[in-house]
């Protein structure tokens, strides 16, 4: 039976610099920087989360054939592909640690009906949720 997420795919034009991004602008650590063969394999995480990775995968690397590194670079500079949603317990305050960092924001913190909700980029393209829920709102719910 599946137990939950473990690792997710994060796109990454260079993964050294998607490194730095995640472990230096967002405080997140490093779980793992593995040579094998022809690919590296890197994987950062949240401090507080030990039992979920984002793996950051080269546009470049094995397992894509010309064509889909290409589909997939191009969606990614675009800056269309959405990788996820991150919680925290204060987006105002994060917000205004990340964007002093030079996260860019595409979206301010505003109040949703889940929430306090902003909206950045890492230093590819992809973009996130950083999401503060509401402390009224029943998760057992449908919205």
């Amino acid at each position: 039976m599946i137990k939950g997420l473990g690792i997710t795919t994060v796109w990454s034009f260079d993964q050294q610099r998607t490194k730095d991004f995640f472990t230096g602008k967002l405080d997140f650590e490093v779980r793992s920087e593995v040579a094998m063969g022809d690919m590296r394999w890197v994987t950062v995480g949240a401090k507080d989360q030990p039992d979920v990775e984002l793996a950051l995968m080269s546009l470049d690397g094995p397992g894509l054939d010309p064509e889909s590194s290409q589909a997939l670079k191009t969606l990614v500079g675009k800056g269309v592909i959405g990788a996820g949603a991150f919680r925290t317990d204060d987006c105002r305050g994060d917000y205004e640690t990340f964007k002093a960092r030079g996260v860019e924001f595409i979206q301010e913190p505003k109040e949703r009906p889940y929430g306090i909700e902003a909206i950045f980029r890492d230093d590819n393209g992809n973009w996130y949720s950083l999401t503060e829920r509401s402390e009224q709102l029943d998760m057992s719910k449908p919205f």
